[in-house]
């Protein structure tokens, strides 16, 4: 255990240690954080302490403004940097326990911490990866007979997102405005987003990528995947049905991608790996891997309207609903030679359950506005989709035996669209 004491219920246990960037009033440096109970261990204070055979040559890595030099480095860096983290922080240490100086530089109280994006991210793209949403969304727009699409079984499908627009939690959601055709008898009409919608998800951060022409093989993934975030795929759903047509989503979620700031990383998720659903039809050979690489990630998306005050939790899933692993996402995108880089983000897409208390987005948990949100008995107060002022808190965590495995909190808030003629 560490000499840090950490509650039982905290996200951020001696057994996770997850990364993130950080500054603080006195010092407006973005710098590496290793966030550890109620604190947050600035790194850059003990870079020299990192001497192994590994680090003792890659020490500037760790001061760095963003995480995307120690991404680059590989599993073997990670590995070694984790162990020890945890050396340091571990109650029979006295490194760093027995010295009030370091000490009162490197430990700060988190809640003085202001959080920013974990890495420069290049490119990010979005995956369709939970069965039950593509079935949900497919029985909503063209029925049970045909909710898959005929490739759903067959690849991972996905597309590319706006790395530009990816947040952090806590920055505020702009209503957008763009094209709608709400009526299919009448020409569009422009004006803000009518169908605002989140959509739970999680992602991970790409560590060393390969070079064009090249792709990371299924068996090797694993080697090239950093740490998971929490994320928010904000979606403009009337704007989504107008536009996708031939092409996919555009406008409809460029606008804006909320990322939990604590990147959890894989070792520490390890103990909470479970075989994935089995695969019918079976993948092709660059897609197969026998290794579990699931993840029993608990989830949670809480719903504060703006014109109360009152928070109601509308879903709990869980990561192991997913169908396509991260490790064959990853080997799909690469499998034409795309070159992935440190820093890249590739997403889960929705994540939902079969039951409706597990939907992962406002289109399925009110199947179409068919079904609204109740916030008080006698139905007055109601959300079908999201309205300015309200607030979407997502969560996640994994439990472990007297532990927790969490990665805070990815919040947002909407505000009202620019007044765009």
């Amino acid at each position: 255990m560490s000499f840090i004491k950490v509650d039982a219920n905290c996200d951020f246990s001696y057994q996770n240690l997850p990364y993130g960037i950080f500054s603080t009033s006195d010092s407006v440096q973005h710098r590496i954080g290793v966030a550890i109970g109620d604190y947050v261990l600035d790194v850059s204070q003990v870079a020299h302490l990192f001497n192994g055979p590994c680090m003792k040559d890659k020490q500037d890595v760790l001061r760095q403004s963003t995480l995307n030099q120690f991404m680059s480095l590989g599993h073997l860096f990670w590995k070694e940097t984790r162990a020890r983290l945890q050396e340091l922080l571990s109650e029979s240490c006295p490194t760093l326990r027995d010295d009030k100086e370091l000490r009162a530089k490197a430990i700060i109280d988190r809640s003085k911490c202001k959080m920013h994006l974990p890495a420069q991210i290049g490119d990010y793209t979005d995956f369709y990866s939970s069965r039950q949403h593509a079935t949900n969304v497919g029985i909503m727009f063209r029925g049970k007979e045909n909710a898959l699409m005929p490739n759903w079984l067959h690849l991972p499908v996905g597309y590319h997102g706006r790395a530009s627009s990816v947040v952090v939690s806590g920055t505020p959601v702009r209503r957008p405005v763009g094209q709608m055709r709400p009526d299919d008898t009448k020409p569009p009409v422009f004006g803000p987003c009518k169908l605002l919608d989140f959509e739970l998800e999680m992602a991970f951060f790409v560590g060393p990528g390969n070079e064009l022409g090249q792709h990371i093989p299924v068996e090797k993934a694993h080697e090239h995947i950093f740490g998971m975030v929490v994320m928010n795929d904000w979606s403009a759903r009337d704007i989504q049905k107008w536009e996708y047509v031939p092409l996919g989503p555009f406008t409809a979620k460029n606008f804006a991608t909320s990322i939990s700031p604590w990147v959890v990383t894989m070792e520490a998720l390890m103990p909470f790996v479970l075989k994935g659903e089995e695969q019918n039809p079976k993948p092709f050979k660059y897609l197969q891997h026998e290794d579990p690489y699931m993840f029993n990630i608990n989830l949670e998306v809480k719903l504060k309207p703006g014109d109360i005050d009152m928070e109601k939790t509308i879903s709990r899933s869980n990561f192991k609903y997913m169908y396509w692993s991260m490790k064959q996402q990853l080997a799909h995108h690469t499998i034409t030679g795309c070159n992935a880089r440190p820093g890249d983000l590739l997403a889960s897409g929705t994540i939902s359950g079969e039951s409706k208390d597990s939907f992962g987005s406002l289109l399925e948990i009110t199947w179409r506005g068919s079904e609204p949100i109740l916030f008080d008995s006698e139905g007055k107060l109601k959300r079908v989709f999201l309205q300015d002022g309200d607030t979407i808190t997502m969560k996640g965590f994994c439990q472990g035996d007297g532990y927790r495995v969490g990665f805070g909190e990815c919040t947002g808030t909407v505000l009202p669209a620019l007044n765009i003629e």
